[in-house]
């Protein structure tokens, strides 16, 4: 057997700059899509929850447009920086200024918030779409091997603590009803021109395979149809939704959690602290011996356990502790485990149809995952109303029935998605020696092509 595969190697300075990116992406979108935003023009500016809620479902029908069309595109995209890397240069600054855009002090009136929310989001997105999926995609561009991939996103779940704790931090300094928010919104701002520097200056130390742009791709619907009949991709599709509105709700219940349970926040941050440890450690110690399908079910299990167990003890300390460290747990094996799962999927549809289209599954994915932020948001303020949560109210002063709420808009949903998640992965198809044997071959094939992809650009630039 042919082990070409392993010696696959990605430069540090890449595996870095490409992390480091990731991260800074993800922290503007921990603030937008996570619930600051909304917790901020709901609470602080007094945005109506209901109109807030519909910004986020009027989005989300955007999204299903948005998404797939731009990973068709970024497929079929020719470039002398590649297929990917323009995207994530030309649109850092434009994401920048959407990021801004949606936290200028405009009038405070209903039709004004309302219009700057949705015009805010819809701009911010399209440029979000753009550079976050073609960094997503990337390490599939530059590796075939979970191996050599791997070594990507462990660098990616170590820049990743920053947007996972910037929901902590957001919560313990985001002004509350009556505050001044002005200091607030200027170091959001100073934030997201410090970040987008980074990811335009990032686009200078990596590379894409040559190759790819070679490939003649399928017409869109013909795309769309192949990628749905990838049945590895439709599970795939069933765990990433779940994971994007569990870390949607989650990161947007914190600040309502701790503005209303009187619970001392330090203890249940290092037990999130040391279960995002421990599952970084676990998850790539184990993804070999178990392999990526045992993993998924494993970690899918441990974090409807932390969420079940937050729900029903929320408001007591030991086991409020326990399901952090179990979410934590989660956390980390969203991080690591779902890159690895799509980039197997992505790689059998390379086995099936001959072609790289890692924009349009990314497209695609995108297409389930953005609904899912937009339904986190809302169902979550639809579910606080019902229990009569009140956004007026003063810090600490909602009655029991709110508290209880709160619990179960951050937690309910969240553990039932786990749950069918982890029944559906029974069917999963990508595991065991013969596909071990797939991605080996998938290696040879790439080199091959980039050997010849590249004497072919050799000899154009000769003559």
């Amino acid at each position: 057997m042919d082990n070409s595969i392993t010696e696959e190697r990605i430069p540090w300075k890449s595996r870095i700059w490409i992390s480091l990116a990731d991260s800074s992406v993800a922290m503007l979108q921990t603030i937008v899509g996570g619930g600051a935003l909304t917790y901020y023009f709901t609470r602080v500016r007094g945005l109506e929850p209901n109109l807030a809620g519909l910004v986020w479902l009027l989005f989300g029908i955007w999204n299903a447009i948005n998404d797939p069309l731009f990973g068709f595109i970024s497929d079929r995209t020719k470039s002398k920086l590649g297929r990917r890397r323009p995207y994530i240069r030309y649109g850092a600054p434009l994401l920048t200024l959407g990021f801004i855009f949606l936290w200028l002090d405009l009038p405070a009136s209903q039709v004004v918030m309302f219009s700057q929310m949705l015009i805010g989001l819809f701009f911010y997105d399209i440029l979000y779409t753009a550079i976050a999926t073609s960094i997503y995609i990337m390490p599939y561009e530059m590796a075939v091997s979970n191996k050599a991939r791997s070594s990507i996103f462990i660098w990616k779940i170590i820049f990743m603590i920053f947007p996972n704790v910037l929901p902590f931090v957001i919560a313990a300094i985001q002004p509350g009803p009556g505050d001044d928010p002005a200091a607030y919104r200027f170091l959001l701002i100073g934030m997201a021109i410090v970040l987008g520097l980074i990811v335009f200056s990032s686009t200078f130390f990596y590379e894409e395979k040559v190759f790819t742009q070679q490939d003649e791709q399928f017409p869109f619907l013909k795309s769309l149809k192949e990628s749905f009949l990838n049945f590895a991709f439709v599970i795939f599709l069933v765990v990433s939704f779940t994971v994007i509105y569990i870390q949607t709700s989650l990161m947007q219940g914190v600040a309502y959690y701790f503005d209303e349970i009187m619970i001392t926040p330090l203890p249940l941050y290092l037990g999130l602290a040391a279960g995002i440890v421990f599952g970084i450690w676990f998850w790539i110690r184990q993804r070999d011996p178990w392999g990526v399908k045992t993993c998924v079910r494993v970690w899918l299990a441990a974090f409807a356990a932390g969420c079940v167990i937050m729900l029903l003890g929320g408001k007591m300390l030991i086991p409020a502790v326990a399901g952090f460290f179990l979410i934590g747990v989660g956390f980390a094996g969203g991080m690591y485990l779902i890159p690895i799962m799509n980039g197997d999927v992505i790689d059998y549809d390379e086995q099936r149809t001959g072609l790289r289209r890692e924009g349009m599954y990314a497209g695609i994915n995108s297409l389930v995952t953005k609904p899912a932020i937009s339904l986190a948001q809302a169902a979550f303020l639809w579910i606080l109303q019902a229990n009569g949560y009140d956004p007026l109210l003063p810090k600490g002063l909602q009655t029991a029935q709110a508290e209880n709420g709160i619990l179960l808009a951050w937690m309910l949903i969240p553990a039932i998605l786990l749950t069918i998640s982890w029944l559906t992965m029974r069917w999963y198809p990508l595991s065991g020696s013969q596909w071990d044997e797939v991605k080996q071959k998938l290696a040879v094939i790439h080199d091959e092509k980039e050997r010849l992809a590249l004497q072919k650009l050799h000899s154009k630039t000769a003559d």
